[in-house]
């Protein structure tokens, strides 16, 4: 049996062996071999970029998984500790500017569910020196929290108390030609501010929307007070 390389071979029967020249690779081969291994590193790098780009992005979601860890679910926490008080909205809603409050948010979807928080100045220590709590929601929700022309009715009322604090709650309509408005409100006083959050949303969608907004109400709370 003869190994052959070029045009030369070599043979077992041969008088006097000679030293062997190990076959040179073609430059089709080498070139093949370089691009293999070329394609193989770049895999590798891509690889390897990928699961840093993966590990780095778990990390960055750390902050914002710790942060929603502390609202129940389906909820996003504020926190506002220059003016004091804190609540909790459904998730999906967005910040938008709105001039006279202090913080609204939005669904962008449906205009109509929101809620907002508005600070006045105000000489009372608590809400109560206001007045009867029917007084004080049905004079907020027709001359305050309405425009004029809408068919507003106070439909229920509540009051609690937290910390020395009392708050007024109240569930108001708001009647227009185009659409009615079914909100919920939440007033306390302290340290020389007024408090006021409204949330609402379209009247025929608050079988859906009732329970998430009140859970938006209930959680008004001032802190560090």
């Amino acid at each position: 049996m003869a190994l052959k390389c070029g045009t030369k071979s070599l043979s077992a029967a041969a008088q006097r062996p000679k030293a062997f020249t190990p076959c040179r690779p073609s430059r089709s081969t080498v070139r093949a071999a370089a691009a293999a291994q070329q394609q193989q590193t770049a895999e590798v790098s891509k690889r390897q970029l990928l699961q840093l780009g993966a590990a780095l992005a778990s990390t960055a979601l750390l902050p914002a998984a710790a942060q929603a860890a502390k609202a129940p679910r389906g909820f996003n926490p504020v926190q506002d500790l220059n003016d004091n008080y804190q609540f909790l909205y459904p998730f999906g809603w967005q910040e938008v500017s709105v001039g006279g409050a202090d913080v609204v948010y939005k669904d962008v979807v449906e205009p109509l569910e929101s809620v907002s928080v508005t600070i006045t100045p105000t000489d009372k220590t608590d809400v109560t020196e206001f007045g009867d709590i029917a007084d004080v929601a049905n004079t907020l929700a027709t001359e305050v929290l309405t425009a004029p022309g809408q068919e507003v009715a106070v439909v229920a009322t509540s009051q609690r108390e937290l910390n020395g604090h009392n708050y007024f709650e109240f569930e108001y309509t708001a009647k227009t030609p185009r659409y009615t408005r079914h909100s919920l409100a939440v007033v306390v006083a302290n340290d020389g501010k007024f408090y006021t959050l409204t949330t609402g949303a379209n009247e025929k969608r608050w079988g859906k929307m009732k329970d998430k907004l009140t859970t938006t109400v209930r959680s008004f709370t001032l802190v560090n007070a």
